[in-house]
């Protein structure tokens, strides 16, 4: 059996957060599920440290929380008093964190459950692909709360659910279920309850699979050439597309279709 700390990864972390390989995929769980796995400055820092030092055989890895929820958000006992320069560093440290998620070497799938809140919904924002199950829900009490988002939210989630669609839920309160998040772009899956760490799981299987300098392409470029001005993204794209293609994977793998030693697309199921 894996060890439940991250040892099998050889990866120190704190008891917030636990890690064990399966292949070529690494499961990442938070760990505070007494504390609705809410976020403080040592988990996140953990995910750090567990993101910076990924073992090179770990090609995806799929991050979910142990109990009832995914995550609450800030662990609201980490508001303690700081001056500005401060609490802008702070912030700042979440930044990096989640931009190592975010624009690190290998994709990462959450799986989504419960509470997904605040900064829970930060650090599922900065994921890849997301996986709901049906007890999923979202919401970003802040404006409630009288604080702001500071995890990275006011610059990911409009690009995912729209300005109006965040606006709507600071300035109300209003919280999106499963079923309404997937179909505004919260998630890209929705599953029936405990079945999202098998669909993480065959999603990363086949992720991991794909040739590394296409994953590359994907995670570091696409986001680039999506918000360049047009030209410039195009031109970004003949560069990448050039790049992939000169790959002896690339090269290997094209050959292989063309001697139908590989399947065609055909409708999802």
């Amino acid at each position: 059996m894996d060890a439940p700390s991250g040892a099998s990864l050889g990866i120190p972390l704190p008891p917030s957060l636990t890690a064990r390989g399966q292949g070529d995929i690494a499961i990442l769980s938070l760990a505070r599920p007494e504390k609705r796995n809410a976020l403080d400055d040592e988990t996140i820092l953990g995910l750090e440290t567990f993101f910076e030092l990924l073992p090179d055989k770990v090609k995806a890895v799929v991050v979910h929380g142990e109990g009832e929820h995914f995550s609450a958000g800030l662990d609201l006992g980490e508001l303690v008093e700081r001056d500005i320069l401060d609490g802008i560093a702070h912030s700042r440290m979440w930044h990096r964190v989640f931009d190592r998620v975010q624009f690190g070497r290998v994709p990462v799938v959450a799986v989504l459950h419960g509470a997904v809140i605040g900064g829970g919904l930060e650090l599922a924002a900065s994921a890849h692909v997301r996986v709901a199950e049906r007890s999923a829900f979202y919401a970003l009490p802040e404006g409630q709360r009288g604080i702001f988002v500071g995890g990275g939210g006011s610059v990911r989630l409009p690009r995912l659910i729209g300005v109006a669609r965040m606006m709507d839920m600071m300035l109300t309160g209003r919280v999106y279920s499963a079923t309404e998040g997937a179909s505004y772009g919260f998630a890209q899956y929705v599953t029936e309850a405990g079945n999202g760490l098998g669909k993480a799981l065959e999603l990363a299987t086949k992720v991991a699979s794909n040739a590394p300098l296409t994953n590359f392409a994907v995670l570091q470029a696409l986001p680039m050439i999506a918000e360049a001005n047009p030209q410039t993204g195009l031109l970004m794209e003949s560069l990448m597309a050039t790049v992939a293609q000169s790959d002896k994977e690339a090269k290997r793998r094209i050959r292989a279709f063309l001697d139908h030693k590989t399947a065609k697309v055909k409708p999802g199921k």
